[in-house]
């Protein structure tokens, strides 16, 4: 019964682990929505009405990203937006597993080691869906699509 509970304890860490990881690109839009939510409530539109406000200013903040991510041409702008969206997610990284570090690690060094070692990971990981999440758009400025193919000079095409 001991092993049972151990190999189920893994297995639910584990998947903890793995749900911090898929879903760390939502921490900004997560944030931004438990505000405006909390702001709503607080301001008398009651549960339902705030839990819509916080949906949808979520929900707005995540599609205004990634319009923006994807629209936004100059590097740093474009670094800009993913920071914006990385940097909730490393803190929010680095308490889940400062957390899941204190149920086994006794030293107080080692958990704050784990944490960062987590929040850079978690972060990096949401940096990457952020970029992965919104391409860029494939047209250039004059109209051409960037995947059409060039035709090929051969030798025939040369002499002729």
């Amino acid at each position: 019964m001991l092993v049972i509970g151990l190999i189920l304890s893994m297995f639910g860490i584990g998947l903890f682990c793995w749900l911090i990881f898929t879903l760390a690109v939502y921490a900004l839009p997560f944030f931004v929505g438990l505000t405006a939510g909390m702001a709503a409530f607080h301001g008398g539109a009651g549960v339902l009405g705030a839990l819509l406000v916080g949906v949808i200013a979520g929900a707005l903040t995540l599609g205004a990203g990634q319009i923006a991510f994807a629209v936004v041409r100059p590097l740093p702008l474009r670094a800009a937006i993913a920071a914006a969206f990385a940097i909730p997610a490393a803190i929010a990284g680095y308490h889940a597993v400062l957390g899941l570090s204190q149920i086994g690690v006794p030293a107080l060094i080692c958990r704050e080691v784990f944490a960062w070692i987590g929040a850079i990971f978690i972060g990096g990981t949401a940096w990457a869906r952020m970029t992965v999440f919104a391409e860029p758009l494939p047209l250039r400025p004059s109209g051409a699509s960037q995947n059409e193919h060039q035709p090929v000079l051969t030798a025939a095409t040369r002499e002729g």
